[in-house]
């Protein structure tokens, strides 16, 4: 409550006033270290940005390319973990190069899609024979970032400098634009972090697609015409500071990493805020950090009961961000990063009437 309306409310209205509100409204949950990443090399740990639930349920995590002390050269890493946050597989992203950001799986060919802002490409991974292959390089001064799919396999892949979303089939081949530049995929200028299209899924009914802008604090949704073409996008809901990965519930409600607020921010179908989860609490004596803290890319597990995130910890201006941001002091103090789970859950607020459960 404010200086101003202390000054206009008696004690006794003011006492009254706090015992009526509810408990339980923006209740954060409680965030748990699902792992600490294992170092790049001896004595190097490594961020990560990217993350996605496999079609196996596993937790894949490819190295983002920056610690403490700058930039960290590939290629990446990729690493597996199970469920229960045991490591079971590490492997190298064959020509890669950090920073990394993306990594989604098709549900069609079954293959991992790379986003690779370092080379301004596209790679896929088999998860089968381990082999990593460049797919595409994106035109112009690109910015791949996220990536999702349609339910025939095609990949979409967020371009973050160039406003574009642009689409490949299930193998990475038949690069188009399915959206061209557009002012409100792009970054608006002076805005910080100076990324515009970023975290991208389609609703469960694939009638629209959601983008978030980094830069414009953004969600901007873009319709899908009965021809698969892409319609005219339009703001969907602003004031999210930094919105990066999203993921969608099954009530198609969008969870989204806030990477200048440490929170996922839950929005449902109708732009409405209904929670905000998560949060950061500090880094441990030997520079692990608890909770969030530069949380980037958000994915449900298979069961629906819990949502990661990595936590990027990115120190801006190492990525060539002329200005510091709220967190970069913190991060100048991780030793190890981390991937973070919350309950997939979603809070009462004021009378509960919302649904407990997002999936």
């Amino acid at each position: 409550m404010s200086k101003f309306l202390r000054s206009m409310v008696t004690t006794t209205a003011f006492a009254a006033l706090s015992a009526a509100a509810p408990a339980s409204a923006w209740d954060r949950g409680q965030v748990d270290t699902f792992v600490v990443l294992p170092d790049y090399s001896p004595g190097v740990p490594v961020s990560a940005e990217g993350l996605d639930v496999g079609l196996d349920g596993n937790i894949y995590v490819p190295s983002g390319g920056f610690n403490a002390e700058g930039a960290v050269p590939g290629p990446a890493r990729l690493w597996v973990f199970n469920p229960q946050g045991q490591l079971i597989r590490t492997t190298t992203l064959t020509g890669t190069v950090p920073p990394v950001l993306g990594i989604a799986f098709d549900p069609v060919s079954k293959l991992g899609f790379i986003a690779d802002l370092g080379d301004g490409s596209v790679y896929t991974w088999n998860p089968v024979t381990d082999v990593t292959t460049h797919v595409q390089t994106l035109p112009g001064s690109a910015g791949p970032n996220a990536i999702c799919f349609d339910t025939a396999g095609n990949a979409y892949i967020s371009d973050s400098f160039q406003g574009i979303i642009w689409k490949t089939d299930k193998n990475g081949n038949n690069l188009t634009q399915w959206v061209t530049t557009n002012p409100l995929l792009t970054p608006a200028a002076g805005l910080i972090p100076p990324f515009g299209a970023n975290g991208i899924e389609f609703n469960n009914e694939h009638t629209a697609m959601f983008v978030a802008n980094t830069a414009n604090r953004a969600i901007v949704k873009i319709p899908v015409n009965p021809n698969g073409t892409a319609g005219a996008p339009a703001t969907f809901i602003t004031g999210i500071n930094a919105p990066d990965g999203i993921a969608i519930d099954r009530h198609d409600n969008i969870w989204i990493d806030a990477n200048q607020e440490d929170e996922i921010v839950v929005i449902d179908p109708t732009g409405k805020v209904i929670a905000k989860l998560g949060d950061f609490n500090g880094i441990s004596n030997n520079g692990t950090p608890q909770g969030l803290l530069f949380p980037a890319s958000p994915a449900f597990s298979v069961d629906g009961k819990y949502i990661y995130t990595s936590n990027f910890a990115l120190f801006l201006p190492f990525a060539g961000v002329p200005a510091e941001a709220i967190d970069s002091a913190w991060t100048l103090e991780v030793n190890h990063f981390t991937v973070s789970r919350i309950r997939a859950q979603i809070p009462p607020v004021g009378d509960g009437d919302n649904d407990a459960n997002a999936q």
